[in-house]
């Protein structure tokens, strides 16, 4: 009886050897899927800042002054508490008297345009640590 692998070439072939490399391809389709599944069960981060954020058609109420506390921050980072310009302790302070009252006055945040987001965050972080809990952005149709 003739060889298989003789019949179609005529030849005698050498036996064949063991293969010396390991076949990578399915621990790395093994490896791609966990990382999938790894990704996808990461849960996704979140850096908020949670405050009830008045509308611009809400009623504007306060304690005693039946006004609201206007918040302005300019382009460099200084900000005003009533036209009156504070540093970030006085205004931190001054949330948290806002924060003890009961019925607390509104508080409208209004950031220059060119202000860095991270001085609007910074003021918003510092009113919601202290218990205030209601604040407007306004001056918003500048940036339309």
């Amino acid at each position: 009886m003739e060889n298989i692998s003789t019949a179609n070439t005529g030849k005698a072939s050498a036996p064949a050897e063991p293969m010396l490399e390991m076949n990578m391809t399915p621990m790395i389709d093994v490896m791609l899927v966990l990382i999938i599944m790894f990704i996808m069960t990461l849960p996704v981060a979140q850096n908020a800042v949670n405050l009830n954020v008045a509308g611009a058609d809400c009623a504007i109420v306060s304690c005693d002054l039946k006004k609201p506390v206007k918040v302005d921050i300019d382009f460099d980072g200084t900000v005003s508490w009533n036209g009156q310009v504070i540093d970030r302790n006085t205004l931190e302070y001054r949330f948290q008297e806002i924060g003890k009252l009961d019925k607390q006055p509104d508080v409208h945040l209004l950031a220059n345009r060119l202000t860095l987001y991270k001085n609007v965050a910074a003021v918003m972080v510092a009113a919601q640590s202290r218990g205030v809990k209601s604040m407007g952005l306004i001056g918003s149709e500048q940036y339309l």
